[in-house]
């Protein structure tokens, strides 16, 4: 059999895989409170909060999942959606902007957001095209902005240079459930995406600021993982301190990024947040994040 032929099979092979794969997701929805919800599928946790006014949304994950989140939300609430809020400006939080905004959903995020999806960018050394202009937020902030939907004061705030330069938490205050996107990884190390004006000091402060915000009873739910509590916030901070604080050590020795990857030392007491984010590669982004203040 020729080459040619060899690789059309394996790519008709791969991308029937990869289809597959897609067809398999299911939107999951999680209920929280009376009116709040949190949807999982591929991409980060959506948050839906509904009532009489209709659906505040925080997030939508990949624009080919959006048929099957909006099926999801249609079991819970017949609203529309109202306003899309979105927590930052990576594909898997924001892929579905379009087509929702089509549907008349108001697209609301940091000025940051607005900023990055609007022209080219680099993300984990990949060049990304700016978004159409279908996808882009329609009204931004700089620090705070406040709604006011069913009869609920929802506070969202900016934390800095932390998972990206873009970030921003949004509290139901009745509910007293806190949304916070990729500013938090449940139980993994974090993904500080550097490229986009995260920083290891930024994360750390931005859980600093979600412990103010919360108390004992608030449910958190982070970008990835499951919905959290401010005692597992306590610990994950601890870890966050401790491996900032260890490699800013080494790096005052004038030990190099290599050698900081290769000390196993570093990480032996955090081998469960492994993940997506690796022991390599979350002191990889600390040491880098580190050296550039």
């Amino acid at each position: 059999m020729k080459t040619s032929s060899l690789l059309l099979i394996l790519y008709v092979f791969l991308s029937l895989s990869v289809f597959s794969q897609q067809k398999e997701v299911k939107i999951i929805s999680e209920k929280l409170t009376e009116n709040i919800y949190v949807l999982k599928g591929q991409g980060g946790n959506i948050g839906l909060f509904v009532g009489e006014d209709g659906v505040f949304m925080i997030d939508d994950q990949f624009a080919s999942l959006s048929e099957k989140i909006r099926e999801t939300i249609k079991t819970i609430t017949n609203k529309p959606i109202t306003y899309l809020f979105n927590t930052h400006w990576h594909g898997d939080h924001t892929g579905g902007n379009a087509n929702f905004q089509k549907e008349g959903a108001v697209i609301v995020s940091h000025k940051n957001v607005h900023k990055r999806m609007s022209t080219e960018q680099f993300i984990r050394g990949k060049k990304k095209p700016a978004s159409p202009k279908e996808a882009l937020p329609i009204i931004t902030f700089s620090e705070d902005i406040q709604f006011y939907v069913n009869d609920e004061p929802i506070m969202i705030t900016h934390i800095h240079n932390a998972h990206t330069d873009g970030d921003a938490l949004v509290y139901f205050g009745n509910s007293n459930v806190l949304h916070v996107g990729d500013a938090y990884f449940q139980g993994k190390f974090p993904y500080i995406d550097i490229e986009s004006g995260g920083s290891i000091d930024g994360y750390i402060e931005g859980i600093q600021k979600m412990m103010m915000i919360a108390d004992d009873n608030t449910q958190i739910i982070p970008g990835h993982g499951s919905v959290s509590s401010k005692k597992e916030l306590k610990v994950y901070i601890k870890m966050l301190e401790n491996l900032k604080n260890t490699i800013a050590s080494e790096i005052k020795k004038g030990v190099s990024l290599e050698d900081v990857k290769n000390n196993l030392t570093i990480t032996e007491n955090y081998k469960s947040y492994n993940g997506w984010i690796t022991e390599e590669k979350v002191k990889e982004a600390i040491y880098k994040s580190l050296k550039m203040k």
